[in-house]
């Protein structure tokens, strides 16, 4: 009973999110939103129409990608590559950084105060020619040990 009461709250959560950026609350939106956040894990397009196809059978492929699109457009979740390219979604849209394991492809969000203080002063110091920085967001390669 209580999941279900954490789950509507949840959703409750994701429709207030849709409508605080302006965008029309619709089941796709909310359900693929929705998805991200419980898949966790950074998943992968086809992990993420693979689950919403249980409860929406005859969403489009398109539908999908277009939804997820402008999910990242208002910044709802965010997009992170891969070294093979394969386009992976955060749901956690706070800064933070991430560990990428070479050998599982497991992608984990990584929090350092210290990283980010050292960043910051770092490029406050330095001008890159031509370029302006918005925001840094490290990717740490390496293994974990449980693999």
């Amino acid at each position: 009973m209580t999941d279900h009461i954490d789950r509507n709250e949840g959703m409750l959560d994701f429709k207030l999110s849709l409508s605080r950026c302006g965008l029309k609350v619709t089941p796709q939106r909310l359900s693929i939103l929705e998805t991200v956040h419980a898949l966790g894990d950074h998943p992968t397009a086809d992990q993420i129409i693979s689950e919403v196809r249980k409860r929406h059978p005859n969403i489009a492929t398109g539908t999908v990608y277009k939804v997820l699109d402008t999910l990242i457009g208002h910044h709802l979740i965010k997009r992170v590559t891969t070294d093979e390219g394969v386009m992976r979604y955060d749901g956690l849209t706070d800064h933070h950084h991430h560990l990428y394991c070479s050998e599982c492809k497991e992608i984990r969000d990584y929090h350092d105060e210290d990283l980010d203080r050292t960043l910051r002063e770092f490029f406050r110091s330095r001008t890159i020619d031509g370029f302006e920085i918005d925001e840094f967001v490290v990717q740490i390669k390496g293994r974990f040990h449980n693999c």
